[in-house]
Order: C-alpha cells, then structure tokens, then sequence
C-alpha cells in the first residue's frame, strides 16, 4: 500500500497579505556566483510592493547588480512548531532612484521600527550606528532602497 505525503495546504492572498503586514524581516535569495547566496533583508510592504533598504556594501550588493532576479522568503511560525506559514515570492528587485519615493520609503521604515519597538541595533543592518535614532535613516542615506517588482510566482502555504 503506497502511502501519499500529506501536502501543507496553500494559503489565499487574504491570508498571505496579511501575513506580509504582520512581519518585517525577510530573506532574500540571490543568484550568487557559484551557489545562491540568502540574506535577511527588514522590509516594508505599502499594501503592493515589498521595499527593502540595503546598506551600500557586501555581497548582496555585487550579486544585485549582476543579477537583480531574487527569492523572497517571509515566515512566522510558533516556538514549538505546531504552527507555521510562509510566502515565497519570485520577481527582481529594482532600485528606486525618485528622491520623493525615497523618502516615503524611509520614513516607512523608521515608522516601522518605533511601531514594533525594535532594538536600535537594527540600524547597523542600513549603515548606521546603533547609538542613533531611527531618523537617521530619513537624513542621511547610507543604504539603498529596492523594489520587489515582476513577481511571476507566489507560494504561500499554512499548516493549519
């Protein structure tokens, strides 16, 4: 008798939109050079898009601009595992260059750090110093900021 795996049932945007406000931090799956190279990214979602901002330095850097094709991996699971759900999406990631747009993305970030009363060590992940403040990251832009675009395929699966 040939047993069939029990597959994890798929979640519908309702629920993974939501899942995507709830979260913050990411991963991200670049193509690297010989084998993929994953980093968490903090993002913010305006409801459409995912932005990411991306101190100007390391590997990520390198592979985005040799290949802006990406992986993003956003997750929420309980302590002991009886519960989890992800969204996987597929798309590249594109540079915003509009200086208004810019600022609407930076001031989103820094809202979402007072929102979830993050630790101000999470600015060192954006190039600054964790004795700043989180407007920092509105006056001097030491990171760069990218937009999930194209997204061709989205897998968002729940356990339960």
């Amino acid at each position: 008798m040939r047993m069939e795996p029990q597959k994890i049932p798929k979640m519908p945007k309702e629920e993974y939109d939501a899942l995507i406000k709830r979260q913050y931090v990411s991963r991200i799956a670049f193509k690297g050079s010989e084998h993929p190279y994953i980093a968490p990214f903090m993002y913010v979602f305006d409801g459409r898009y995912l932005y990411f901002l991306s101190s100007n330095y390391g590997r990520k850097m390198e592979y985005f601009k040799q290949d802006p094709k990406v992986s993003v991996e956003i997750e929420e699971y309980s302590s002991d595992l009886s519960a989890f759900t992800f969204v996987s999406l597929q798309g590249f990631l594109e540079e915003v260059k509009d200086p208004s747009h810019k600022l609407r993305v930076r001031e989103q970030f820094v809202d979402m750090i007072k929102t979830n009363h993050l630790s101000s060590r999470v600015l060192t992940a954006f190039g600054h110093s964790s004795q700043d403040e989180p407007e920092v990251i509105i006056r001097e832009e030491r990171s760069s900021v990218w937009k999930l675009v194209g997204v061709k395929d989205i897998i968002a699966l729940k356990n339960g």
